[in-house]
């Protein structure tokens, strides 16, 4: 059997996409199994977590399997990945042992862990999960990197509970301030997750700086051209929110001054009227609002907003178990 990992959702077409989402349905309705019965995931974190790390730990006990944390660096011996190096340094072991070791022991792997913050064209590579994936023998699960697709997969099953079919819904990506710049990776899945299943997306964002990577720019173009529906970018608030159907806030460090980031300082303190409040949300289509948590009240949106009927942000957070099972279950039908 060909080995299948799960790094992204742009590795998967829109069929299985929607597979997993009317599976992790079905394990919302009916939360136990035995999918995993008698095997066992090792769940990595290079990065603190809490509700990926509860979520995919539960979720492979509902199944009947068994996970083991670890935390490179902290309780297990600091990893090597760059090829040819010269271990004279901090760490103490390679990711084709480590990688394959595994391997020998556990039926599946997940992986999280954070870009550098220094140098993006060495960060976009995403070398850490792609190291996984090389070496690993057995599937290869994204906890969390420069993408978040167990993220993206519980934000379009909360959105399918709420409006029922997305295609061509108006979804609204903004970004949001924050006082110090975080990950493009949520911003990156939900630009592929809402292409993806056909919806018509703005990204909004305050300068052209705030653009994502091309990558996923030229990705969601992509999906959109194949799934019906539409991609644009816009830097105006009321053109962006009128008329919405889902709002997804996320705040994300603006890419032409990745490591830079007291440069980009002014920026960003310039534009904390991006926040998502009653006024702005006003604009929309009776229009639901999510976040992928955790969030800054009164920083991202106000308490009004995460407190209203419209806000799906704990049902979002709620389907990381149920996805992330369903994404389990997929990678070991058969095995």
């Amino acid at each position: 059997m060909t080995l299948r990992h799960f790094l992204t959702t742009q590795d998967y077409s829109r069929t299985e996409i929607e597979a997993l989402l009317e599976q992790a349905a079905a394990f919302k309705r009916s939360p136990r199994g035995q999918q995993l019965a008698g095997k066992s995931i090792a769940l990595l974190f290079f990065n603190p977590s809490m509700r990926t790390r509860t979520s995919f730990e539960l979720g492979a006990f509902h199944l009947g399997g068994h996970a083991i944390v670890l935390a490179p660096g902290k309780d297990a011996w600091p990893i090597e990945f760059e090829v040819g190096s010269v271990m004279d340094g901090d760490t103490e072991e390679h990711i084709a042992e480590v990688a394959r070791v595994l391997s020998r022991y556990v039926d599946l792997i997940a992986v999280r862990a954070f870009p550098k913050f220094q140098d993006w064209a060495v960060d976009r590579q995403d070398k850490v999960i792609k190291a996984f994936a090389q070496y690993a023998t057995v599937p290869v699960i994204n906890m969390e990197t420069i993408t978040h697709p167990c993220q993206e997969l519980a934000h379009a099953l909360a959105m399918k509970e709420h409006l029922g079919k997305l295609q061509n819904r108006k979804y609204v990506l903004t970004w949001t301030y924050h006082p110090k710049p975080l990950n493009t990776a949520v911003a990156n899945s939900a630009l592929l997750i809402a292409t993806k299943l056909g919806m018509d997306v703005t990204l909004l964002c305050p300068t052209p700086d705030y653009v994502l990577d091309e990558r996923y720019m030229a990705y969601g173009c992509q999906n959109a051209k194949d799934n019906g529906g539409s991609l644009k970018v816009s830097h105006n608030i009321e053109d962006a929110y009128s008329g919405a159907e889902v709002v997804y806030a996320k705040s994300w460090g603006a890419l032409p001054f990745f490591g830079r980031w007291e440069q980009e300082k002014p920026i960003r303190e310039a534009h904390k009227h991006f926040i998502v409040d009653e006024a702005k949300m006003a604009l929309t289509n009776q229009g639901l609002f999510s976040h992928c948590l955790p969030l800054r009240r009164n920083i991202k949106a106000t308490d009004a907003v995460m407190d209203s009927p419209a806000c799906i942000a704990i049902d979002e957070a709620e389907n990381r178990l149920h996805v992330q099972k369903a994404v389990m279950a997929s990678l070991m039908a058969g095995r």
